[in-house]
């Protein structure tokens, strides 16, 4: 049975090359959605130059990852893996919406279309953050403009209209955006009435002033 045990050991070495592939691959994963999730928070609290050197980081981690799994496209296309590209794809268009950049495309992001339209569909998410400082900032005509982009990015994906095994469960997702963007519109409806029944109330106390 020696040519058994032959066949067995080199399946059993080529595991052990997989599972290490895999922890690391695990381990870049994590590094990866550490450095998105900073570069949003960057975003927000208007950061860009630490947004910028974070997302550059975050470029580097996604190619490494990318690069240690061309050999296997199994641990690649595993949950772990996509959710740290998707996280990575989100990063750069809260960016890319917040300072009105160009959207960069799939082939420049290095990821797959599932990952890169569900990381578009969660950064349409997180412009409802964004949107709440403006209004809180009274930058009413800002928020407009970021419920525009989540509106927009929602009518889109609506249209790609696939099965989940295609798509990776982007229904599920767009599903929540659509909520967000309701949520979204109603607060900015409220601010905008509360606005204009303050401008109303400064003009009538105004005149009384002036009648005075």
């Amino acid at each position: 049975m020696k040519k058994l045990e032959n066949i067995v050991e080199e399946i059993r070495s080529e595991f052990e090359a997989k599972s290490a592939v895999r922890d690391t691959a695990l381990q870049r994963s994590r590094t990866l959605i550490r450095y998105c999730a900073n570069a949003i928070r960057a975003a927000h609290r208007g950061d860009w130059d630490e947004g910028e050197a974070l997302l550059a980081t975050a470029r580097s981690a996604a190619l490494e990852l990318v690069a240690d799994l061309e050999s296997y496209p199994d641990l690649y296309y595993a949950g772990y893996t996509q959710d740290a590209l998707k996280e990575y794809v989100e990063a750069q268009m809260v960016h890319a919406f917040i300072r009105d950049g160009s959207l960069p495309t799939p082939e420049e992001l290095g990821v797959q279309p599932p990952a890169y339209l569900k990381g578009l569909a969660e950064a349409a998410s997180e412009l409802r953050r964004h949107s709440l400082d403006l209004m809180r900032q009274n930058r009413l005509d800002r928020a407009e403009e970021m419920l525009a982009i989540m509106d927009e990015v929602y009518s889109q994906l609506m249209t790609v209209d696939f099965p989940d095994a295609i798509t990776a469960g982007l229904r599920r997702t767009t599903d929540m955006l659509r909520g967000v963007v309701h949520r979204t519109r109603g607060d900015l409806t409220t601010a905008l009435r509360q606005e204009m029944m303050r401008q109303a109330l400064v003009e009538f106390e105004e005149r009384i002033g002036m009648d005075a």
